[in-house]
């Protein structure tokens, strides 16, 4: 007990919430990747290798929930040019799957530039609004550092995963409301935001996409321009039997999935959607869990996040220092907005994106990255206990003390008595001696 005590330190309950996401994916990845075993002809293939990465990925939960996490704020330093860098020969000579360029390959391990410029741009932001705290907010200039790093990041990002860089924008946007960014930088932060999204869609809208492909960066307005119809189209006002399943096939088939499924759903492994959803073990991980596990499983699953969130916000509030607390609001926050991302495409709230359900949905640089963050939030809480238990030691050393010291000043007081006493009985002796 005492060697698994020393293993896995940190929040117990962030524990539990990593375990249950872990055993979900086995479970749902296996079930959902019948077209890759298709493909591949091997039926154990596919969950094999996203095990491997989960155990991979456990492994990295452990040695990284065993470093301080002060020493989390070098990791920026070259993290950040890294993946800026990666980013931008992603775009020259990177892996084209689904009409983006968002993967490269070396040595045959495919990854994601992207995922380490999230980790890079959550950790300087906590970095710059610890540093520039002061006793109303936070100084004027934390925004302006902030605003070039994510600049830079977003715009590197979003040609080939618009949905990506506006995540990340969103997250960064929040920590600063929580770092107590002035309200006047945030509100034309916004204010700019919301009309420049404004004129770029309705620009993107009414221009053919044909005058978009001969300039950089812009190959992928035709698919922006369909997924934004899509969400937008008055699905009720076509007939049930003129309805076009192919046009817009994902949509489609998660719904059927969602819509057949009932209270405690079809069981794992009773999928029918699995076989025509083509990212159902990735982007539509979460129709297949409603389909299988009902409402109640789907339920589950936002209550783990939230409770991820919930607890992380407890850590937050007992740290000492704002760092950490910044660090791991921040990741929380990626984790969970991402989730509901994913979950919101899943049941037709929001437009079609390539945003895996975290920890969940087959994966390898992502999932990865996630038991890296989930180590990062236990990091933190291994710091917060040990601090409070250092302060409880002090504390209790510092009363010993005063026992002591009142101890002693008793027993001073206690010799005084009795000297005085000794002193008396002399004096009277004396003057008896005296007398006689």
């Amino acid at each position: 007990m005492d060697l698994i005590k020393d293993i896995f330190k940190g929040d117990k309950v962030i524990w539990i919430i990593f375990l249950f996401l872990c055993l979900i994916s086995i479970v749902e990845v296996f079930s959902a990747a019948s077209t890759l075993t298709y493909k591949s002809g091997d039926h154990w293939g596919p969950i094999t290798q996203h095990s491997v990465i989960l155990m991979v990925g456990a492994f990295i939960v452990v040695l990284v929930h065993n470093i301080p996490c002060k020493y989390f704020r070098v990791l920026p330093f070259f993290l950040l040019p890294i993946s800026c860098i990666l980013l931008l020969a992603v775009m020259i000579m990177g892996n084209y799957v689904n009409g983006a360029a968002r993967w490269m390959t070396f040595f045959g391990i495919q990854f994601q530039p992207s995922e380490l410029a999230k980790m890079a741009v959550i950790i300087v932001t906590a970095f710059i609004l610890s540093k520039f705290q002061e006793e109303d907010n936070a100084n004027p200039k934390a925004f302006k550092y902030i605003m070039w790093i994510i600049g830079i990041v977003f715009f590197l990002i979003a040609p080939e995963n618009g949905s990506t860089a506006a995540l990340l924008f969103g997250v960064v946007f929040l920590m600063m409301l929580i770092g107590r960014v002035p309200w006047k930088q945030l509100g034309i932060l916004v204010g700019s935001v919301a009309l420049i999204l404004f004129l770029f869609v309705g620009v993107i809208m009414i221009t053919p996409a044909s005058k978009y492909r001969d300039l950089p960066m812009m190959h992928r307005v035709e698919t922006w321009q369909n997924r934004i119809k899509g969400f937008f189209e008055n699905k009720e006002a076509v007939p049930a039997a003129a309805y076009d399943i192919d046009k817009d096939a994902q949509i489609a088939h998660a719904n059927i999935a969602i819509a057949t499924s009932h209270v405690i759903g079809k069981m794992p492994g009773n999928s029918v959607q699995r076989d025509f959803l083509s990212q159902a073990f990735s982007d539509f991980i979460f129709a297949i869990v409603i389909e299988e596990l009902g409402l109640l499983g789907g339920g589950f699953i936002v209550m783990l996040y939230l409770w991820l969130l919930i607890r992380a916000g407890k850590i937050a509030k007992r740290c000492e220092k704002q760092f950490p607390a910044f660090l791991v609001m921040g990741i929380a926050l990626l984790l969970v907005s991402q989730a509901m991302l994913n979950m919101m495409v899943a049941v037709g709230l929001f437009p079609v994106t390539g945003q895996p359900l975290p920890l969940i949905s087959k994966g390898g640089t992502s999932t990865l990255i996630n038991c890296a963050y989930i180590g990062m939030i236990l990091s933190v809480s291994r710091y917060v206990v040990e601090k409070e238990e250092q302060r409880q030691k002090e504390a209790e050393e510092a009363n010993e003390e005063k026992l002591q010291l009142a101890a002693e000043a008793l027993i001073m007081q206690a010799r005084e008595l009795v000297n005085n006493e000794q002193a008396e009985v002399q004096e009277e002796k004396t003057k008896e001696d005296y007398e006689v």
